[in-house]
């Protein structure tokens, strides 16, 4: 039977538990709320506002001790049914990492999009802004969990990014148009992307990182957490290295990494094919570009004239492959 505001602000809040399936969390904000307000009053509800009566509020929310009271979104209608049951890859990590981590970052992102996998992060600079790029160059899902309404941009270079990811993903926030935004709310926005993630993964990150808060989150809600090792001298990877000491597990192989979770739930494309899209030949020498190779030692292993191995790099750089380094050296793109 519907029912409109005025007759579900005279329900009990024992009527919302049994037939909404609230938390006791939100009963009591429910509660205090209705001290402070005497009637409900009119209210609107935007277009792009999500409420917890609605049919595609994401149940794994419901696992929160602290779950939104509402969520402002944009995208794809039909990816919340995949949060709601936890079928997607958190991928997250210092706004501040190092070329290995980026690199790291890229794979995954790579890897998941061809895997099927949906790829949540937090479209923060460094490592999740990495994953996000990656994924929406490969044709993947990815799903943005912003730490300001939906409306600003952060930090504001990423606005190309934000859009591709709300253009060919989903992009949430539990913050209204008008909320200020603080260093906590990026704090609290770590607890919904782990929430709607099957796994976590930490690239990298130092020992003081909302990162290992997420960690944190992640194991407290029984999430699978996996750790990309990363150098021991590095400040930027002293954090995630530390997981490793617990029940992390480590991501050394990125085959093995996907195998364990699975199949993704969105339709993957065809295995046979490169990520890249290249021709074998390519594909070796871009191999030899990923493990930091010279161009003198990318001619000793490949047994190719250097030259020729300089003429293809040239292709590949025009064609957004890889770009240049110092020392004659190359990175993927």
């Amino acid at each position: 039977m519907a029912c409109g505001l005025a007759d579900l602000w005279a329900w009990p809040l024992s009527r919302f538990r049994d037939v909404l399936g609230w938390p006791e969390s939100l009963l009591g904000s429910l509660s205090k709320y209705r001290e402070e307000c005497p009637s409900p009053g009119s209210v609107t509800v935007p277009g792009h506002a999500l409420l917890p009566m609605d049919s595609l509020w994401p149940e794994s929310l419901l696992d929160l001790d602290r779950p939104p009271l509402s969520l402002q979104w944009c995208g794809r209608r039909d990816l919340w049914s995949l949060l709601s049951s936890r079928q997607a890859v958190a991928v997250i990590g210092t706004r501040r990492p190092s070329t290995h981590g980026l690199r790291m970052a890229e794979a995954l992102g790579r890897a998941l999009a061809f895997a099927g996998w949906p790829v949540v992060s937090g479209l923060a600079e460094g490592i999740d802004a990495a994953v996000h790029r990656a994924c929406v160059q490969s044709q993947g899902v990815p799903v943005g969990v912003l730490g300001t309404p939906l409306h600003r941009v952060y930090p504001p270079d990423h606005r190309g990014l934000q859009q591709s990811v709300a253009e060919t993903g989903l992009l949430f926030t539990e913050l209204r148009d008008d909320a200020r935004v603080q260093r906590s709310t990026f704090a609290l926005r770590n607890r919904l992307l782990v929430a709607v993630a099957r796994a976590v993964v930490i690239v990298e990150c130092p020992k003081a990182s909302g990162a290992l808060h997420s960690a944190a989150i992640a194991e407290s809600m029984a999430r699978p957490l996996w750790v990309v090792p990363g150098d021991a001298l590095r400040h930027s990877a002293q954090g995630s290295n530390a997981l490793l000491q617990g029940k992390a597990s480590a991501l050394v192989d990125l085959r093995a990494f996907l195998d364990a979770l699975g199949p993704g739930p969105v339709p993957c494309k065809d295995s046979m094919v490169s990520p890249t899209g290249l021709d074998p030949s390519k594909e070796r020498l871009l191999q030899q570009v990923n493990d930091g190779a010279t161009l003198e030692q990318m001619a000793r292993c490949l047994q190719e004239d250097p030259q020729h191995i300089a003429q293809t790099l040239m292709q590949l750089e025009l064609a957004g492959v890889v770009m240049p380094m110092p020392g004659l050296r190359w990175r993927s793109v």
